[in-house]
């Protein structure tokens, strides 16, 4: 039975991640350049154990509890530090997406070359699926993986809107091995950035973290490149996806926690029409309407990572553990409501703070352009929702389904 409150341990722990990321996490962010990897922050992240814990399983080694490990133990780390730092959470993030098929699908070799240093923050990762023709309809990726010789393939084509490109030092790319397949023509590799023949551009986007183009010219992939199965590669995609979405829900509900939070303590100390803006009733309700949707997504978010967890202490684990009954739908749901609140309650907090939030360097102003990126990314809210309605339906036509 999923729970719907942390325990104390739990709820001490992310109290201390947000102090560490106010205190020693927030100033490193402060230094870096908009739009670039921020090294010293990754790599402080791996000197906290924090990266490490990315890859924690519930009751698994790396010396995290059940409580604070797993699925959920994931999105507790994500809010908080994304209450206090939104470029330490987006920095974590990024490293968990693009190293985790590696943890789940990589050889053995794979995993000692690369998971050591994604842990310690000495290499930076990049999950690279998206293409300028392919974002959300990603059974529709074009990058061609073209038979060189019997032991591997070509790469040529293109990645567009990558988070951590062009500076990762390496990528999990999606490629088509087999053509006019769609999902089941797709293969996922492991590319270290040095490989010949890739190059990648910087985009300028809204928002703060790196996101570029990759572009590659015949880079030459092996069979001991291939993450999981040839031609599997789509189920790699999806069930990372299906991992960190609704830790996407979490990043989400922490932006929405400080914006609220900020909104309490404004509105309790601006004067306004002979009282503190909170005496309005229509400030009052609004402020109620914005925690109550904050609570909800929250509590979505954890449903949607206990259910993962469980999944896997039933005895499946990692790709069979995302394929559980009803996971990906909660998983959709968690991403769906969560960002769509996130964006509720940051605009209504702007409204609220009025001019100064929409200055530069205020809080709300950062939350502003960071907030709108996660209804786009991992599946935009459109996918989210046909995700859902088609996990509705499928269980439906089951349940009439006659028993063998």
């Amino acid at each position: 039975m999923t729970t719907f409150s942390l325990d104390p341990g739990q709820t001490a722990w992310c109290a201390e991640l947000r102090a560490l990321a106010a205190e020693r996490l927030r100033p490193l962010a402060e230094k870096g350049e908009p739009g670039h990897v921020n090294r010293p922050l990754v790599e402080a992240l791996g000197e906290l154990g924090l990266l490490d814990r990315l890859f924690d399983e519930p009751g698994g080694r790396g010396g995290a509890g059940r409580a604070t490990a797993g699925a959920l133990g994931l999105c507790l780390m994500r809010e908080s530090l994304a209450y206090a730092c939104t470029e330490a959470e987006t920095a974590l993030a990024l490293q968990g997406l693009g190293a985790h098929p590696v943890h789940a699908y990589g050889s053995a070799a794979q995993r000692a070359r690369w998971l050591p240093e994604a842990r310690a923050g000495r290499a930076v990762a990049a999950f690279a699926l998206s293409e300028p023709g392919a974002g959300s309809d990603a059974a529709a990726l074009s990058l061609a993986a073209e038979p060189d010789g019997s032991e591997g393939w070509r790469l040529t084509g293109e990645k567009r809107w990558i988070s951590n490109a062009p500076e990762a030092d390496f990528y999990t790319v999606f490629a088509r091995t087999s053509p006019d397949a769609g999902a089941r023509g797709v293969t996922a590799f492991l590319v270290p950035a040095d490989r010949a023949g890739l190059t990648g551009t910087a985009l300028d986007m809204l928002s703060p973290h790196p996101i570029g183009a990759l572009a590659f010219d015949g880079v030459r992939v092996g069979r001991d490149d291939v993450l999981g199965e040839t031609d599997r590669g789509f189920r790699v995609a999806m069930t990372t996806l299906n991992r960190f979405r609704p830790s996407v829900g979490a990043f989400a509900v922490g932006m929405a926690a400080a914006a609220l939070d900020a909104s309490l303590a404004h509105t309790a100390e601006r004067d306004a029409f002979g009282g503190k803006l909170k005496d309005l009733q229509s400030v009052a309700h609004q402020i109620a309407e914005m925690a109550t949707r904050t609570e909800a997504a929250r509590l979505m978010v954890y449903a949607a990572a206990a259910a993962y967890d469980e999944q896997g202490a039933a005895g499946a684990q990692g790709a069979e553990a995302a394929r559980g009954p009803g996971i990906a739908r909660r998983a959709a749901m968690a991403k769906l409501l969560a960002t769509e609140t996130a964006q509720y309650v940051v605009d209504a907090a702007v409204q609220l703070h009025g001019a100064r939030a929409l200055q530069r360097g205020h809080l709300l102003e950062h939350l502003y352009r960071e907030v709108r990126a996660p209804r786009i990314y991992e599946g935009a809210s459109e996918i989210q929702r046909t995700i859902i309605a088609k996990e509705l339906y499928s269980a439906q036509t089951s349940e009439k389904e006659p028993p063998a």
